[in-house]
């Protein structure tokens, strides 16, 4: 590797390492070229991102949402669409079908403030699509949840977003709509 590309590589990771210790943010290191944070939401409790540093880039992938139950036509259609929304990164399905976001930018490119873009970009994408890829794609498995809480007296407060499914459910007769418990 030449000097000039290892000199981008280590600029590169100082600038990741300066923006990541001015956000305060949780994260680890399990390699030299690679960091793993952990940041906080208001809908997704937490958004894993992990940045690397490669040989002509620096690469974000963050989990967002695992593979849908139910409407994956829907689901998938919602996230290309979404996309033309996104500046720098996109939405993607790894070989299991679980939702990321992904980003590369070249390491000439790299400073802390980008770094602290990116991530913002990261959460924010990130946060502001979870509710809709659980309702899209999970309403099934929350109308179930919210109905075994409901049974046993458990707390609804993490399901509020979702009590519009809960409303728009038929009744066990498929007739008219179940009152939602209250």
């Amino acid at each position: 590797m030449s000097a000039d590309r290892e000199g981008l590589k280590t600029a590169a990771r100082s600038a990741v390492l300066d923006a990541l210790t001015d956000a305060a943010v949780e994260y680890e290191q399990p390699d030299a070229n690679t960091f793993v944070v952990k940041l906080p939401g208001e809908h997704k409790l937490w958004t894993t991102c992990s940045l690397v540093v490669g040989d002509h880039t620096l690469s974000l992938n963050a989990f967002v949402a695992r593979r849908p139950d139910e409407n994956h036509e829907g689901v998938y259609r919602w996230l290309l669409e979404r996309n033309t929304r996104l500046g720098s990164l996109a939405f993607a399905l790894d070989r299991l079908g679980d939702v990321y976001l992904v980003g590369r930018l070249p390491l000439a490119a790299i400073t802390p403030a980008t770094v602290d873009q990116l991530l913002g970009e990261a959460v924010a994408a990130s946060d502001s699509s979870f509710d809709q890829l659980l309702e899209l794609g999970f309403a099934s498995a929350i109308r179930r949840e919210w109905q075994w809480r409901t049974s046993r007296g458990e707390s609804l407060a993490n399901l509020a977003a979702f009590r519009h499914l809960i409303e728009r459910t038929p009744d066990a007769r498929g007739e008219g709509l179940a009152e939602p418990p209250k």
